[in-house]
């Protein structure tokens, strides 16, 4: 085995087990998790046998098995840009409400509002 191919593998596995880490429901991290695996084992499977990498390619009509795993990295980042977004409006949601509500718990009552009517700015 190749130190390149020893070195690939193991950014592979320690960015697979830092993404598996992370919290969230427990379908969602069950599937995350089987997708992951897999997607960790084409890679291993990739570093080691580069050859079937160009054969799944030419099956598949791509030129290149470089080629092939660029496509796949193209459809991973839109895959991940897409994921972001939702999480991100999700996130601006929760902190619309949350600042709505905060201000309505925090808004004077009626009655405090009649009382300090009359407190106006000091002139002088």
């Amino acid at each position: 085995m190749l130190a390149i191919q020893v070195l690939l593998i193991a950014v592979v596995l320690v960015v697979g087990i830092v993404l598996v880490r992370s919290t969230a429901g427990a379908r969602h991290q069950a599937v995350r998790r089987l997708l992951l695996g897999a997607l960790v084992a084409l890679a291993v499977a990739s570093i080691l046998v580069p050859t079937a990498v160009t054969a799944a390619a030419n099956v598949v009509g791509v030129g290149r098995g470089a080629d092939l795993l660029l496509y796949g990295l193209v459809i991973a980042f839109l895959g991940f840009v897409v994921s972001s977004y939702r999480r991100a409006r999700h996130l601006e949601e929760t902190v619309t409400e949350l600042a709505r509500r905060l201000a309505l718990d925090e808004a004077p009552t009626p009655e405090q509002a009649r009382h300090h009517e009359g407190d106006g700015p000091v002139q002088g």
